[in-house]
């Protein structure tokens, strides 16, 4: 038998190998429950699912209707927090979304990425961090390795590629600064998500 290089797989490591393959394919087929799970228009069906897969989730935080994973148990989401229809979230490298958090729909967050440089097209895994108060615009993306300030603005469709300092607006394809947000004291709540979304 081979792995997937062609390397031939010692008798000895045959069984790790058949088991790790295995828990591969039962959490792929979970994050296609999730998938489906996505579908149904009630926020606490679908929080009791997602809080059963290991994300660490506020229950007055929500995710709207068509949300995809990759490792949910590396997912963290602070309270108060509404994220849009059709969110990418990526936890192999480990996401933590703070409070208060608006995340439009359509938003990708990518903590892996491929090593492009690598021979065997290795991962590139970095931790996403999103302070309290930020807004992302819709389809943004962010990807790994990136922290974004308390209070800062991603507009839409911005590629953030490095750390976004607290309060600044970022716009554009890779984003950079446009401006500063003019509210410097943060204390509102953003309320009841849309019923059936």
């Amino acid at each position: 038998m081979q792995d997937k290089n062609g390397h031939q797989i010692p008798l000895s490591q045959l069984p790790q190998k058949i088991f790790s393959r295995l828990f591969t394919i039962l959490s792929e087929f979970w994050l296609l429950v999730l998938r489906l799970v996505g579908f149904i228009p009630l926020h606490s069906v679908r929080k009791f699912f997602y809080l059963l897969s290991g994300i660490d989730m506020s229950w007055s935080s929500t995710i709207h209707l068509c949300a995809n994973f990759f490792k949910p148990s590396g997912i963290k989401i602070g309270s108060d927090t509404i994220i849009g229809d059709h969110a990418f979230l990526d936890g192999r490298g480990k996401l933590s979304i703070g409070s208060h958090v608006d995340i439009a729909s359509q938003v990708l967050l990518y903590t892996n990425q491929h090593n492009i440089h690598s021979p065997n097209f290795g991962n590139q895994f970095g931790p996403i961090t999103i302070a309290d108060y930020v807004f992302i615009g819709p389809r943004a993306i962010i990807l790994p390795h990136v922290t974004i300030g308390k209070g800062a603005v991603i507009a839409a469709s911005a590629v953030v590629t490095k750390n976004v300092p607290e309060g600044e607006i970022w716009a554009g394809i890779p984003a950079q600064k446009i401006a500063n947000r003019k509210l410097k004291t943060f204390s509102y709540r953003l309320g009841r998500p849309m019923l059936f979304q």
